[in-house]
C-alpha cells in the first residue's frame, strides 16, 4: 500500500516575477511553507504550475529549487503528461526520476481519443516509466473523460499504476472507483469542493489548488476525514468553502496565485494565454482572507 500518498498533495503554482521569469525565492518559501503546515506530499510542473507555458530548462530549474528546499522532508511526485504519446515516453526516459516517488500524467488532451486510445497510451508510459504512476482524469480541461472501467482496467493492467486523481466532479464515477477498485490502488480527489466526502467514503487523499495557500487547515481536514471524524472535518470545510469557490471562477491558477499575493507568498503573474483575477474577485479573496480565523 502506498501510504506516502494518503492524506494531502499540493499542486505546486510556479510563481512569476513581473518580467515573466521564474521566483524561485518566492516558490522556495511556498515549499516550506506547505511542509511546516502540514501538506503531505509535493506535486511539481503539473497544471497548476502553467506546465505548458514553462519551458523544459524551466522545469527543470523549478525541480531543482523545489528539491533544495524540501530537503526529502515529504515525497515529490512531478507531472509528465501530455497528448503526444511518443513525447511523454521520452521525457520520462531522459527525466532523472531518482528523487522523485511517482509521476502525475495528466489524459490525453485536445485529441479526444477513445477509450482504448486512452488504455494504450497509459499502457505505453506504464511500460516507459522506472517509478510509479498517478493517472489524471480531468474532462473539464482535457475533454474526454476516462471512464472508471477505464481506470480500473489500467489498475489490474500494470502494477506500477497506484492511483488516480480523479477530478471530473462527478460522485458518482469517484463512487465506482471506490466500489471496484483493485486493494491497493489509491482514489486520490482532484476537486477541492468535494475532497473531505470522497475521504470519509474511502478516497486515500486529495491533490489539492487551495491546499497550498491553507495547507494546516486543509491537512487537518483530510486528516480528521481519514481518521473518520466528519463532524470536526466538516466544520473545517464549511469555513473554506467559499474561497474554494473563488479560485476556480475565472481560471486556474490565476485565483491560487490572487489568493497568494494576498498573503504575500507570491505575485499574482501568470503566462499568457491565461490574464491576473480580475479586480472584483480579487476583493472578494482578500475580504475572505482578513476575515478567515
Amino acid at each position: 500500500m502506498n501510504s506516502k500518498f494518503f492524506g494531502t498533495g499540493v499542486a505546486l503554482v510556479t510563481p512569476f516575477n513581473p518580467d515573466l521569469s521564474i521566483d524561485h525565492d518566492a516558490l522556495a518559501n511556498i515549499v516550506n511553507f506547505n511542509i511546516n503546515n502540514g501538506t503531505d506530499y509535493l506535486v511539481i510542473c503539473g497544471t497548476t504550475g502553467e506546465s505548458v507555458t514553462i519551458s523544459q530548462q524551466e522545469k527543470k530549474d523549478v525541480i531543482a529549487t523545489i528539491s533544495k528546499a524540501n530537503k526529502g522532508r515529504v515525497p515529490m511526485v512531478l507531472g509528465i503528461g501530455g497528448n503526444n504519446t511518443a513525447n511523454v515516453i521520452e521525457e520520462i526516459k531522459t527525466t532523472d526520476l531518482s528523487i522523485f516517488d511517482a509521476i502525475l500524467s495528466v489524459s490525453p488532451y485536445y485529441s479526444k481519443p477513445t477509450q482504448e486510445g486512452i488504455y494504450q497510451h497509459f499502457k505505453a508510459i506504464s511500460k516507459a516509466s522506472p517509478i510509479d504512476i498517478i493517472l489524471y482524469n480531468v474532462p473539464g480541461r482535457t475533454s474526454k473523460n476516462i471512464e472508471s472501467e477505464t481506470t480500473l482496467r489500467l489498475a489490474n493492467d500494470f502494477e506500477n499504476i497506484i492511483a488516480v486523481k480523479e477530478a471530473g466532479n462527478n460522485v458518482s464515477q469517484y463512487l465506482k472507483l471506490l466500489k471496484n477498485k483493485p486493494k491497493d490502488f489509491l482514489i486520490i480527489s482532484g476537486d477541492d469542493d468535494l475532497a473531505l466526502g470522497i475521504v470519509l467514503a474511502g478516497g486515500a487523499g486529495v491533490i489539492s489548488v487551495i491546499g497550498q495557500a491553507f495547507p494546516k487547515e486543509f491537512s487537518d481536514m483530510i486528516r480528521l476525514g481519514l481518521q473518520g471524524d466528519a463532524k470536526k472535518a466538516y466544520h473545517i470545510h464549511f469555513k473554506l468553502m467559499d474561497v474554494i469557490g473563488y479560485i476556480f471562477e475565472e481560471n486556474n491558477p490565476a485565483g491560487i496565485k490572487a489568493v497568494f499575493e494576498a498573503l504575500n507568498l507570491c505575485k499574482d503573474t501568470v503566462r499568457l494565454p491565461l490574464v491576473p483575477a480580475s479586480n472584483p474577485l480579487k476583493e472578494k479573496i482578500k475580504d475572505f482572507i482578513n476575515q478567515f480565523n
